[in-house]
């Protein structure tokens, strides 16, 4: 990801932490990540995950859409994504996401499209965040784990999980897959 784009969202994660009064120690732990891991998101010299993000918005009570551009939520009534316009966050090396809903106010849910290229290394590295989550294949197919379960999804399947049991996905066939990823 963009150097520049991963410091300004570790900008907005320390002014947050700061006006929050929490250190960085308490921080790391509340989020179960070791604290050096934590200052190179700060500082922006690594990419952050986007469940990452998801959790500190939780814990900020704030909007996804605040972290990833700086921009308070301002839509109440609805909140239009043009087609290949959403925000763009390639915050894990295996998966590239667009955001379909940062500006509107208090959701109830995140939209993402993720993309997943194939890769030649099939062991997907698992993440966790809370609540639950529902893919459905736009396009290819995906092998989900979950849990110790292997679950193969292709073009129109679906799937919703409890997302605090670590989990990810790989694309299948050699080809790039893509999915509709709403996380509650």
């Amino acid at each position: 990801m963009n150097e520049e784009y991963n410091k300004d969202i570790g900008k907005r994660i320390k002014e947050l932490r700061e006006l929050s009064n929490i250190t960085i120690n308490d921080l790391a732990q509340k989020m179960n990540i070791d604290e050096d891991i934590y200052k190179k998101y700060e500082n922006g010299t690594i990419d952050i995950p986007a469940s990452f993000l998801y959790d500190l918005s939780n814990i900020f009570n704030v909007d996804l859409g605040l972290l990833l551009t700086g921009e308070e939520t301002r839509m109440n009534i609805f909140d239009v994504t043009r087609y290949n316009k959403g925000v763009k966050v390639s915050r894990r090396k295996e998966y590239e996401y667009e955001n379909l809903c940062n500006k509107f106010m208090n959701k109830k849910a995140e939209m993402f499209i993720v993309t997943v290229d194939p890769k030649e290394d099939p062991v997907p590295s698992l993440n966790t965040h809370p609540g639950q989550e529902f893919n459905y294949i736009l396009e290819g197919s995906v092998k989900i784990y979950i849990h110790n379960n292997e679950i193969t999804l292709n073009e129109g399947d679906s799937i919703i999980f409890d997302a605090n049991h670590r989990h990810a996905m790989i694309a299948l066939n050699n080809k790039k897959a893509k999915f509709l990823a709403i996380i509650i």
